[in-house]
C-alpha cells in the first residue's frame, strides 16, 4: 500500500439532503493516530451542499461529484461541468463507472476526454476500469482493463505529476454480493501497477492510488486492504449506512 489508504464511498442515486445531514449525525469513527485513511465521499449533485455543510471537521472528508461532463459549459442538459463542481466544492471526479459505461453507453473515448477536462479544470479523477463476468470467463481480464487503462494514458502523461485515483471494479461482484478475492484484487491491481510504471515512470506511478470496488463490506474491507497493490477500497452500497462505513474507514486505520 502506498501512503494512507483510501476509502472512498459512492452514494449512486441515493440520500437526499435531508438523509445526508442524517448520515453525518450518525457517523463518527475512532480512528487511530497511526496511519488515517483518506475519506472521499461521491453524494448525488444535489446533496453535495449538505454534504459539505454537514461533514464533521474531524475526520475530514473530501467531496466528489459521480460524473461530470467535458465541456466547461453549454447546451447540456442536465450535465454537470468540472468548473461548476470545483465551484461547489469537490476536490474529486468518479469516471468511468461500470454503470455509466453499461447503463448510459459511456465509451472509452468519452472516459478519456473527461479525465482531461477533470485535471485541466484542477480536480482530482477516481477513474473505473473492470470486466463483465462473461470477459473473465473468457479469460480476458488483462485485455479488458488495460485496453479501458490506454484510453486515457495519454491524457494522464499530458498532466505530469497529478493526482490521480483509479478504481478496478469487476463488474461482475458490483451490488451481486459477490466479491473479488484479495488475490483476484492483487492480480488485477498488479496488471494496472505495471502498466502505470511502463507509460508514467516508477515514481509517480507509484503515487496513483489503485482502490478495488465491488461488494465491499465491513466483514471484507481489512483483507481487501491488506492484499498486494490495493490502496483503498470504493464502497457502494455499505457506504449510504453510517455504521458500515464507520467499521470500514476504522479497519483502514492503523
Amino acid at each position: 500500500m502506498n501512503g494512507a489508504p483510501v476509502i472512498a464511498g459512492n452514494w449512486k442515486m441515493n440520500l437526499g439532503p435531508r438523509e445526508t445531514q442524517a448520515f453525518f449525525r450518525a457517523f463518527s469513527p475512532s480512528l487511530s493516530a497511526g496511519t488515517r485513511p483518506e475519506l472521499i465521499l461521491f453524494p448525488p449533485a444535489l446533496s453535495l451542499a449538505a454534504a459539505l455543510n454537514a461533514r464533521p471537521r474531524e475526520p475530514r472528508i473530501e467531496m466528489g461529484v459521480q460524473n461530470v461532463h467535458w465541456e466547461g459549459s453549454g447546451a447540456f442538459t442536465g450535465e454537470l461541468s468540472v468548473p461548476m463542481a470545483r465551484e461547489a466544492g469537490a476536490t474529486h471526479a468518479l469516471i468511468g463507472h461500470s454503470e455509466r459505461r453499461h447503463l448510459f453507453g459511456e465509451t472509452d473515448e468519452e472516459v478519456g476526454k473527461k479525465v482531461a477536462a477533470v485535471l485541466e479544470g484542477g480536480l482530482s479523477p477516481v477513474i473505473c476500469v473492470g470486466e463483465t463476468l462473461q470477459q473473465r470467463s473468457a479469460g480476458r481480464l488483462e485485455e479488458v482493463i488495460l485496453g479501458q487503462l490506454e484510453a486515457f494514458l495519454l491524457v494522464l502523461q499530458a498532466h505530469p505529476g497529478a493526482r490521480v485515483l483509479l478504481a478496478y471494479e469487476p463488474v461482475w461482484a458490483i451490488g451481486t454480493g459477490e466479491t473479488a478475492t484479495p488475490l483476484d484484487a492483487s492480480e488485477a491491481h498488479g496488471l494496472l501497477r505495471r502498466r502505470l510504471h511502463s507509460a508514467l515512470g516508477r515514481e509517480w506511478a507509484e503515487r496513483v492510488s489503485i482502490l478495488y470496488g465491488g461488494s465491499v463490506k465491513p466483514g471484507n474491507a481489512a483483507s481487501l486492504l491488506t492484499a498486494s497493490d490495493v490502496d483503498g477500497v470504493l464502497v457502494g452500497g455499505a457506504s449510504l449506512d453510517p455504521a458500515s462505513f464507520q467499521a470500514i474507514a476504522e479497519a483502514a486505520s492503523t
